[in-house]
């Protein structure tokens, strides 16, 4: 079965999901390059690319890449399926970016297109960021070298045990969605007020949200996704403003400790089990930003944890956030 637009403008039930998975933050942006406003999926891989990068996909054969336009083509609904549960950029790149050698860094926006493409090649056609013991250099008659590639990666997510580990690999024990909820009383990098955005960071990995233009006060409601390796360390927040002819000024840090939550969750197991109930709290002390102690609370068959820190290293301002941890066999 095909969609089709039934009137125009008004999109089917099966794109409006693919169109709401776009929508979220990490699909905002090109999985390759970083290049926003992505209008293309590779269907069989699961990401969303911006124009430039669907070129190279093309390039690389349908038995690796099947690439489609978000708007323009006709999606079956397995091929809707396939997006819906890789989930998007995010977690396809915590699997295919696994581990990316020192000395190669991704293309941005305005690489060239052999830059581009070297760097794609490897990541799809070599699979020389994954793990040795998810790479597949040969796949049956009956299935394509990306089919059997993308069902053994799907099993590593929906198992939370997984292969040994290698030395300089990374092992992934589950996912934290981070919401950025709101700044308060930010400081003043510009004449009268500063263009804040948040960047998060865990490991090799990044996330951040949008720019909030003149407001010290922002709301943003962004929801940022990371992976996390099983040594973790804190996330580490940081605020800037941007500027668009200079470099964008820092307006204050703060670290995440995530052991408390994951430690918790990790104890009790298969949350759906519980009801609502608190089940660990990261306590306010000098040695961290905290505003005042917080809970790690099981709501909804869910864990999540509410956050409220005070920036350091600057004169004033204030983060809210909501984190949730989202185990590997969700």
């Amino acid at each position: 079965m095909s969609y089709r637009q039934s009137a125009p403008g008004r999109p089917t039930s099966g794109k409006r999901r693919l169109n709401d998975l776009l929508l979220q933050r990490d699909n905002r942006v090109c999985a390759d390059c970083s290049a926003p406003e992505p209008k293309w999926a590779s269907a069989n891989i699961g990401v969303f690319i911006c124009l430039k990068c669907c070129g190279v996909h093309r390039s690389l054969g349908s038995h690796i890449s099947k690439v489609l336009s978000v708007t323009l083509d006709e999606w079956s609904d397995d091929e809707i399926e396939s997006m819906i549960e890789v989930g998007g950029n995010a977690s396809a790149n915590s699997i295919y970016e696994a581990y990316i050698p020192e000395g190669i860094s991704k293309p941005g926006p305005d690489a060239t297109h052999d830059a581009r493409s070297k760097f794609i090649r490897s990541k799809y056609e070599r699979q020389e960021f994954l793990k040795p013991s998810l790479r597949i250099l040969s796949a049956p008659k009956s299935s394509s070298l990306q089919t059997s590639l993308s069902r053994k990666i799907m099993s590593t997510f929906r198992s939370a045990s997984s292969s040994h580990a290698s030395e300089g690999m990374v092992e992934f024990i589950g996912m934290l969605k981070i919401k950025v909820v709101k700044g308060t009383n930010l400081a003043i990098r510009d004449m009268l007020s500063s263009d804040p955005y948040v960047v998060l960071t865990l490991g090799q990995q990044k996330a951040q949200t949008a720019v909030v233009k003149s407001n010290l006060n922002p709301v943003w409601n962004e929801e940022l996704m990371l992976s996390v390796p099983q040594n973790y360390g804190a996330v580490k927040m940081q605020v800037y403003d941007h500027d668009t002819f200079s470099a964008d000024d820092i307006m204050g840090e703060a670290e995440i400790d995530i052991q408390p939550m994951i430690t918790s969750a990790m104890a009790f197991g298969d949350a759906g089990m519980f009801q609502n109930m608190q089940i660990g709290k990261w306590l306010k002390s000098n040695d961290n930003a905290l505003i005042e102690d917080s809970t790690v609370n099981i709501i909804d068959g869910k864990v999540k944890q509410a956050v409220s820190l005070k920036l350091q290293n600057v004169e004033s301002g204030e983060i809210e956030l909501e984190l949730e941890w989202i185990p590997l066999d969700q």
